[in-house]
């Protein structure tokens, strides 16, 4: 194959699919997401360094379990369990709940990560602060939302930006909860139906993922930097 065959395959694909179209599921997949798994992230992280034993208990189960529990499984459990077994349906439209799901999975699991990366925040705040909170009469949810949390977020923006970059990538197991437009899926139907580009499609989707990470990437690393708690 020359070069000129090899280029106008790669521009026949965007002809033939909707590759971009696939990435922008994925993009929504891991704005919902994320945007769930920060606050089931922050409720668990709240838990697991909060006063009272079976509370720290309850988190520390929660992010044992998912930590060790593989994508996968979870996403299939939401199809297989929730949806075959129990019937529980978020919506007419079979697509739409099997997307729902989706986001559902990927964010209980990547809640775990997100709680870790809270909590090596709060590692970073002085133990002064929550001396001082406690010393003007705070009980510890004021503390920690007043005082703990808005310092922790500043320390934790490297290990959460990490996790985004691991949500949007992982982002691609959505097939395992049926959801059948997003890349995994729409990959799988283009080696199937035209191997003989099979180079040209997989160059295409690491170099879409290379243009997505990256920005987050180095936005979080800016920030990181520029919010980061004085000493």
């Amino acid at each position: 194959m020359t070069v000129d065959d090899f280029f106008s395959g790669f521009a026949e694909l965007f002809t033939q699919y909707d590759v971009l179209g696939a990435f922008w599921v994925n993009i929504q997949l891991t704005f919902w997401a994320a945007l769930l798994s920060l606050f089931l992230g922050t409720v668990l992280a709240l838990m697991r360094i909060s006063p009272i034993a079976s509370l720290q208990w309850a988190g520390t189960a929660y992010v044992t379990i998912f930590r060790n529990t593989p994508l996968t499984i979870i996403l299939t459990f939401t199809y297989l369990v929730l949806f075959s077994q129990l019937g529980l349906s978020l919506s007419e439209n079979l697509n739409t709940t099997f997307y729902w799901y989706a986001v559902l999975g990927l964010a209980v699991y990547h809640a775990a990560f997100v709680c870790e990366a809270i909590r090596s925040g709060v590692n970073t705040v002085p133990v002064g602060q929550a001396e001082a909170a406690r010393a003007i009469g705070l009980s510890f949810l004021p503390a920690a939302r007043m005082v703990i949390l808005p310092q922790a977020f500043r320390g934790a923006i490297a290990p959460l930006g990490n996790t985004l970059i691991a949500l949007l990538k992982n982002s691609t197991v959505a097939v395992a909860a049926s959801v059948a437009t997003e890349t995994s899926s729409l990959m799988r139907t283009m080696i199937e139906f035209r191997p003989d580009l099979m180079v040209a499609i997989f160059l295409l989707f690491a170099v879409g993922f290379v243009i997505l990470v990256i920005p987050i990437g180095l936005g979080t690393t800016w920030l990181s930097q520029r919010l980061a708690v004085k000493r």
